[in-house]
């Protein structure tokens, strides 16, 4: 059999996710790369369930189980086995390559990791453009979304209809918003990136098992998270990305808000809280899912040199050759490998491969 390359393309809801698990399951191996650890759990659970615990492999930045029989590897995209050779393999939301601290990653899984009989890329169709500069054979699909998405405008807190998520950025707004939600409708699920996966997992199964009507999480759940949410609102529209506070730019919002509907179940989104409104552009834009495509994406080289910090720091800079494939020395981890090469009672320590590696 011969290895086929595709990119699955298109909003929230189109079944992309779901697609893949079907592909993957269908072949003897499999391996699949998720932007999230609480969905690296969820597509775990599900895999688990038609292949049995002991055929199925979870490893993400805090959890690792591997059977000895594992033929499924489910994984963060950081956390993927690159030298593992299997009959498929997924990459999900590679959209994210564009990001300026993970997107190198999400880059070299997109132009390097394949299976051996069959490779998808799943994402956003904003990534069209720049997925046919860069030249890899794929066959592109389009996928539409399975139901409609309607901006609804403002709504006090107290006033959300159940089964709404509100989403907040930082940990003090979403623990006050759970709180007013515990005092005024009894309660509310809280799903945060710094909640233990035992903890996340268990809000998550107390807002779909009915118990609680209510869910407040940080922009996690607008990576994939498949929830019985028919409205999302957002207590705010800026975030800390680890440099600055900004703005959510619109293809952001879309994918946090697409979480709401199920299926053909139609969904709305608006705001809450302080909020400001979405300028009309905007909301139409969200609705119709149309969005500036992705032009550039976050590139590093991945033969790098150990014999010395100068040198990995200088192996670092290697250019791509490709002008859709950029380099960013300011990713925080190589910003934080710098300064710790110009700390003199750190940098002078450290020489051989060994310790530079």
């Amino acid at each position: 059999m011969s290895s086929t390359l595709k990119a699955i393309l298109g909003p929230t809801n189109t079944g992309k996710t779901h697609y893949a698990i079907e592909r993957m399951t269908g072949f003897g191996t499999g391996m699949i790369g998720l932007p999230l650890r609480l969905l690296a759990r969820e597509v775990y659970d599900r895999v688990v369930e038609r292949k049995g615990a002991a055929h199925v492999a979870l490893i993400t930045g805090e959890e690792r189980i591997v059977p000895r029989t594992a033929r499924y590897w489910v994984c963060t995209v950081e956390s993927m086995p690159v030298d593992l050779k299997v009959d498929f393999v997924a990459i999900d939301e590679i959209q994210l390559a564009e990001d300026q601290d993970r997107g190198h990653v999400f880059t070299d899984r997109i132009l390097n990791l394949r299976g051996n009989h069959e490779t998808l890329l799943l994402g956003s169709d904003t990534m069209r453009s720049v997925l046919r500069k860069l030249d890899l054979g794929a066959e592109t699909e389009p996928r539409e979304r399975f139901s409609e998405l309607r901006y609804t405008g403002h709504c006090k807190i107290t006033k959300l209809p159940k089964r709404t998520a509100i989403v907040a950025f930082s940990a003090d707004e979403v623990y006050a918003i759970g709180e007013l939600l515990r005092r005024q409708k009894g309660g509310a699920a809280i799903v945060m990136g710094a909640l233990s996966p035992r903890t996340r997992n268990s809000q998550v199964e107390l807002y779909q098992s009915g118990e609680v009507d209510y869910i407040v999480a940080t922009d996690a759940i607008g990576m994939g998270l498949n929830l019985d949410v028919d409205r999302v609102v957002f207590a705010s529209r800026s975030k800390f990305d680890g440099r600055r506070h900004r703005l959510l730019t619109p293809a952001e919002c879309a994918q946090i808000a697409g979480r709401a509907g199920r299926f053909r179940t139609d969904g709305e989104f608006g705001e809450t809280a302080t909020c400001p409104p979405f300028d009309e552009a905007t909301w139409q834009a969200i609705e119709a899912h149309r969005f500036d495509p992705v032009d550039h994406l976050q590139w590093r080289n991945s033969a790098l040199d150990f014999s010395s910090l100068r040198r990995l720091i200088l192996s670092l800079e290697t250019p791509s050759g490709h002008p859709s494939l950029i380099h960013n020395p300011h990713a925080l981890d190589e910003w934080v490998l710098r300064r710790m090469a110009e700390d003199a009672a750190i940098g002078p320590n450290v020489a051989g491969t060994r310790e530079v590696r």
